[in-house]
């Protein structure tokens, strides 16, 4: 069934936005929480035991937000990297706060195992907004190539610069939402002066693979881990999942750096983008963050014994 609505209620219909849409746009995005309370917070409490950086601030009109990635100690050259990424759509929760809960409650078991390199929320601004977009209406998660329009994309690809070949595993955390099919994709074809067509919002976790790199085995092992926590996104009746091919149980591909996904940004061997459905009638909030850790101790353990 389409729940989107008929046209978007900025802009005409086949015309792309100009400044005039962008600022109506901007104008009805209002806070509904706070990154000082709900992130900022939690992250100076970690800082007794993680080396805490602030990587860069974004600065939209009179509001400011500094941008953080968390370490651990005694970062060891010899040891792997592995990096989470949380929060590159500010407005899926589960991917912020399960990136702090696995610092708080599993980051001390990899101790000399590996070096973790956590951001825990790449989008501040959209966070509080629960929104998909930064407030120049542009999506992150398609904006991290040279020259990003984004700032948010920009600031965490000059923090992994310096080690993006030494990266054994990224994973970023994600989720599908009811609203990706009712506000997000609307928004998004009546910005670019297109036309909507309703999508099929899977229920439960799913896993994006790399087409140019696949790593399939490391998807079903991260799988394997979750499904002990939250459903896994059944195929839908064309073998699908939000329109793309289901190459194994729960598992899709994309071309990961041609989207300029965040996934993409470092040469990571191990690459994955986690997806979370909070919108289940089978899931809590507590589930989907529940998810998101178990996929991260998932594949750094995948990626340990195969490195």
């Amino acid at each position: 069934m389409n729940t989107a609505p008929a046209h978007y209620p900025i802009g005409t219909p086949g015309k792309p936005w100009g400044n005039l849409e962008r600022e109506e746009w901007l104008s009805q995005q209002t806070k509904h929480r706070s990154y000082e309370t709900d992130v900022m917070s939690v992250i100076d409490r970690l800082r007794k035991n993680f080396d805490v950086e602030q990587y860069g601030s974004l600065n939209y009109g009179s509001e400011s937000y500094p941008l953080f990635a968390i370490r651990n100690r005694d970062w060891n050259d010899d040891l792997p990297i592995v990096l989470v990424t949380g929060g590159v759509h500010g407005y899926e929760s589960s991917g912020v706060h399960g990136a702090l809960q696995f610092i708080e409650q599993h980051a001390a078991g990899y101790a000399g195992k590996v070096n973790l390199l956590v951001a825990p929320c790449v989008s501040p601004w959209a966070y509080e907004r629960i929104h998909r977009w930064n407030a120049n209406a542009i999506d992150p998660n398609r904006s991290f190539r040279e020259d990003s329009p984004a700032e948010e994309s920009a600031s965490l690809l000059r923090l992994i610069a310096p080690i993006r070949d030494r990266v054994l595993m990224h994973i970023d955390l994600h989720e599908t939402t009811d609203t990706d099919d009712t506000e997000f994709r609307p928004a998004l074809a009546a910005r670019d002066g297109k036309f909507s067509e309703p999508c099929d919002i899977p229920d439960g976790f799913y896993l994006v693979d790399d087409t140019e790199n696949p790593q399939l085995e490391f998807q079903q092992a991260v799988i394997k881990a979750v499904e002990q926590v939250t459903h896994i996104a059944p195929s839908d009746d064309k073998g699908e999942i939000i329109g793309s091919t289901v190459v194994s149980r729960g598992i899709i591909q994309y071309p990961l750096k041609q989207l300029g996904l965040c996934a993409s940004i470092t040469n990571a061997r191990y690459k994955t983008t986690t997806e979370v459905y909070p919108d289940s009638l089978k899931a809590t909030p507590e589930q989907c963050n529940a998810a998101q850790i178990a996929a991260v101790c998932a594949a750094i353990d995948y990626a340990l014994m195969r490195k």
